[in-house]
């Protein structure tokens, strides 16, 4: 039998969950920087489904110094004549820190191959090669945490207009936004396809 619904949190009952789960992480941050780990944790997943939100609540009691926020643009015209991953490697924790990756190399195989904006065999080399890239980063030492945020349709177009009503978000919506909606039946394919990566990874959550 499938367990119902759970009732939503009060906004009191909230706050007092997150600010016991905010101590943790500050806990987690002095292990981290304590024990020289270097944790990966990458945050993918459709637009509005609340990666930005969950990212902000995670950092905002965090030391910047140990725990910082990569979230690269468009890539530039030198960037595409690297090898793919270079400028996500450049980006990597050294020992004591943990970086969080909103939106990551997966890129290749969500928005890009949706997009139209990589060829075929770029996004199936992205296929092969993605595997051993992040194998490589397990034996390199680092603890990579995987996270793939979903919504439905009916409550991202709720989201996408409520940015389109208040005037402090509506820099969160852009063309490519409102491109990726039309096509989101597409974009639930790559995600099927990429799936495989992830038992390279030592540990990961949602995905």
């Amino acid at each position: 039998m499938r367990a119902g619904p759970k009732e939503k949190l009060s906004r009191k009952e909230y706050e007092a969950e997150l600010g016991k789960l905010q101590v943790q992480l500050v806990e987690l941050q002095e292990w981290i920087k304590y024990a020289g780990l270097k944790v990966v944790v990458i945050f993918e997943g459709r637009d509005a489904a609340g990666k930005g939100g969950t990212i902000k609540r995670i950092t905002e009691s965090l030391n910047p110094r140990v725990c910082r926020v990569v979230a690269l643009g468009t890539p530039t015209e030198r960037d595409k004549t690297q090898w793919y991953f270079q400028r996500y490697v450049a980006e990597l924790p050294a020992a004591g820190e943990m970086v969080l990756f909103d939106r990551s190399w997966y890129n290749r195989a969500g928005v890009e191959k949706v997009m139209g904006y990589c060829a075929d065999e770029e996004y199936r080399e992205f296929l092969r090669s993605c595997p051993e890239f992040e194998r490589m980063l397990i034996r390199s030492g680092i603890t990579l945490i995987k996270y793939w945020f979903s919504v439905s349709d009916e409550e991202q177009e709720r989201r996408f207009q409520a940015r389109i009503d208040d005037p402090t978000k509506r820099w969160k919506l852009s063309p490519m936004d409102l491109e990726s909606r039309r096509r989101w039946w597409s974009t639930r394919r790559p995600r099927t396809r990429c799936s495989p990566t992830r038992t390279s990874s030592s540990r990961r959550g949602g995905w």
